[in-house]
């Protein structure tokens, strides 16, 4: 992407720089905050395509932004990261010469067990929020590559910080605990997407892949978009507290969008809110600890392509 914003003014969530002529997939942009993302990436006059797997509620969400957003161009395309063998229809039904950009924000997050597993036999969450868009991002890069300036944009989590990846159980055969399992699973796609700029990297390529989080992005803090939200009189009440350390998922969805859009952000970099890492606007971050392991992150990018029968060199396509 390579967007008019003036390199020495600060970054404004509410005032973003056109990007009129530029196509970004937001997968799961029909809620929460793949939603928002969708609506002020839509403000800034991309054209937003939304990734979801059911396609009425794709349609209200696409509603709702045009509602919203006069002129806006939003279209959907059915996308369903649990079913490995849809993919690459879904990139057939871009029809697109080239993409501009991909938000990877769709994601599965369990409370409760038993463990799951997708169509392709991966355990639910590991296998939609990380191996399906690793996949994915192997069908777009050849869509990626045909762009001026190409950013895959990887959202993940504040969940992850705490937790560290068990190359010797990624499918969480041993030790299913959802919430630990969820954690792992948005660590995963964080360690992918930092794999992913370092090999685009060395292959000199003018895609370039960044990492987000949304901080603490709660509902009960999210404004009304009805249908696709909406919010009762107690959520409303019970988010007041709340407000001082977190955020909605309109907030949570500014690192993404700022990591499209501005010219500032580079390949590699990880990308989340101010205060504490858990609200307020965006800015670079450093690195966490222990997702400076690049062994662990190569290691875990072999065992995830083996998992796909894909090859580990695929983004010599860009």
């Amino acid at each position: 992407m390579n967007p008019t914003a003036p390199r020495n003014e600060p970054w404004d969530v509410h005032r973003l720089p056109h990007a009129a002529g530029r196509s970004v997939l937001v997968t799961g942009g029909n809620a929460g905050i793949g939603y928002f993302v969708a609506e002020q990436l839509a403000g800034a006059d991309a054209a937003v395509i939304l990734g979801s797997r059911d396609p009425a509620k794709a349609e209200t969400a696409a509603g709702s932004i045009r509602a919203r957003v006069p002129g806006a161009s939003v279209r959907h395309v059915r996308l369903d990261l649990a079913d490995l063998s849809s993919l690459q229809h879904c990139v057939a039904a871009l029809e697109l010469s080239h993409l501009d950009a991909v938000v990877h924000n769709a994601g599965v997050a369990l409370d409760d067990p038993p463990r799951l597993a997708t169509k392709d036999g991966h355990e639910l969450m590991f296998g939609t929020n990380h191996l399906g868009h690793l996949a994915l991002t192997q069908h777009l890069l050849p869509l990626l590559a045909a762009a001026p300036a190409a950013r895959i944009v990887t959202v993940g989590s504040f969940a992850a910080k705490t937790e560290r990846i068990d190359l010797d159980d990624l499918q969480s055969r041993r030790d299913y605990r959802p919430k630990r399992t969820y954690g792992r699973s948005k660590l995963a796609q964080m360690y992918g997407g930092l794999e992913l700029a370092r090999r685009l990297a060395e292959l000199g390529s003018r895609v370039t892949s960044v990492v987000v989080h949304p901080g603490g992005a709660l509902d009960s803090l999210t404004p009304a978009r009805p249908p696709v939200h909406t919010r009762t009189p107690g959520e409303r009440l019970r988010g007041g507290a709340a407000a001082l350390v977190l955020q909605g998922k309109h907030a949570g969805a500014w690192p993404a969008v700022r990591a499209v859009l501005d010219p500032r952000v580079a390949s590699g970099e990880l990308w989340g809110p101010r205060v504490f890492g858990l609200r307020g606007r965006p800015h670079r971050e450093a690195v966490w600890s222990h997702l400076t392991e690049t062994t662990v992150a190569s290691q875990l990018w072999y065992k995830s392509c083996e998992l796909l029968d894909i090859d580990p060199d695929f983004c010599r396509a860009a």
